[in-house]
């Protein structure tokens, strides 16, 4: 089976030829370093197809000067800009790899003793770090992984924007009509919207009536909200010390973000209709949906940003990836308290952060594990990051097994053959 989990890569030997690249926007920074220690003075090229032609035919010759048989190409972990130097390279016959930029901040002092940062001095920076043994392999998810990875992304931009869009939004109300937010106080709500896009100035609702007022609220609401709400709005209008001045061309933005508000929760929906559509082309995610508390969503996330199970082969592979993996710093007499890396990908944390929150309500299938770790003495947000390594550790499990959650499982036990 092939493998693509992240791994340390030590395989440099006198026949490799090192080459780094520091990525940027228009222009990447390349460099290559042969086992003699000789090596190419740094180089621009586009990041385009032309520049990536002149980059390849410039590290070949390098290669086929030195005598060399293979070719690492290394960079540091990065935005959307190494990406389609990843895909054209893939092509080629070399092992890419990637540094943690953590490591190349603490490595660059060691050159010149001094923490000078260049577009010629980090690639260098990077070229010790792969001889030193400490890159990583690329993880570049393909086929429906690489699609629910890109919905997942889109989705969660999707979901920043509208945040952005309903802080706007409240700002703005407060300044024409601030006794709205006291009384309807999740503006999120569709009947907090209605009456936003409809009624969103004091005179408005002053002018509706009480009893329009509860009609429109039970409606909306499905009778959760009535005739209280609705006078207690119609008596803040009365006094309401809003500002009047300007406030024509406030109502007018008002309805931009609205609209812009209703835009983004119709893309959203539509993302996850596509989630959901690829989801079901993943053989294991029936394995992964059996969990009581992880829906489509959650499912399509982790999937998408873990790339595949099938190709990890231990679930500390899986933790390190998520940035779930336990370290501490200890000396001497002093023990350091265990906390998580946050080293790895933050989308994927998380999800399975809120999946955690999931299984751990009131009959959920770890809310007896989480009390235990709190009547433990464990802080509550430590718990649940314990739980959400738990059932990272299930999923996986799940996948490995193809097998389906089972609740109070226990292993079937081995009877000894008579002799």
């Amino acid at each position: 089976m092939k493998s693509i989990q992240t791994k340390k890569v030590k395989v440099v030997n006198d026949k490799t030829l090192i080459v780094t690249v520091d990525v940027s926007k228009d222009k990447h920074m390349g460099y290559a370093s042969c086992p003699d220690r000789t090596e190419t003075k740094p180089f621009e090229f586009f990041n385009n197809g032309r520049g990536f032609n002149e980059f390849w035919s410039r590290i070949s010759m390098v290669k086929k000067a030195n005598n060399l048989e293979e070719i690492i190409v290394g960079f540091e972990s990065t935005g959307p800009y190494a990406e389609p130097l990843i895909q054209f390279l893939k092509k080629r016959d070399v092992k890419l790899v990637q540094v943690n930029p953590m490591h190349t901040k603490r490595l660059k002092e060691l050159q010149g003793n001094s923490p000078n940062k260049t577009d010629d001095k980090d690639p260098k920076v990077i070229a010790d770090i792969i001889e030193l043994g400490h890159a990583l392999t690329v993880v570049v998810p393909e086929g429906v992984a690489a699609e629910l990875r890109r919905l997942t992304q889109a989705r969660e931009r999707s979901m920043q924007r509208r945040t952005a869009l309903l802080n706007q939004l409240q700002g703005l109300i407060f300044i024409i009509f601030p006794e709205f937010l006291q009384i309807m106080k999740d503006i999120k709500t569709k009947s907090a919207q209605y009456l936003i896009k409809h009624y969103c100035t004091p005179h408005g609702i002053a002018e509706c009536g009480v009893e329009r007022l509860t009609s429109i609220l039970r409606k909306i609401s499905r009778g959760k909200l009535g005739k209280g709400h609705a006078e207690e709005l119609f008596n803040a209008a009365g006094s309401s010390v809003g500002i009047t001045e300007g406030q024509k061309s406030i109502v007018f933005e008002i309805k931009e973000i609205l609209a812009h508000i209703e835009a983004c929760e119709r893309f959203t929906d539509e993302l996850e209709k596509e989630m959901s559509q690829n989801l079901e082309q993943i053989p294991y995610s029936c394995f992964i949906l059996s969990i009581k508390g992880i829906g489509e969503v959650t499912a399509a996330g982790i999937i998408g940003e873990v790339g595949d199970f099938n190709k990890f082969n231990t679930i500390a592979e899986i933790e390190k990836l998520a940035g779930l993996d336990l370290f501490e710093i200890s000396s001497g007499k002093h023990k350091g308290t265990r906390r998580i890396s946050k080293r790895g990908r933050s989308l994927l944390r998380k999800f399975m952060y809120f999946a955690a929150l999931n299984v751990i309500r009131k009959g959920g299938i770890l809310h007896k594990e989480y009390h235990a770790f709190v009547d433990r003495g464990m802080p509550k947000l430590k718990a649940l990051i314990a739980i959400a390594r738990k059932l990272l550790r299930i999923m996986f499990a799940l996948v490995r097994n193809h097998s389906e959650f089972t609740v109070n499982y226990s292993k079937p036990s081995k009877l000894k053959m008579a002799a």
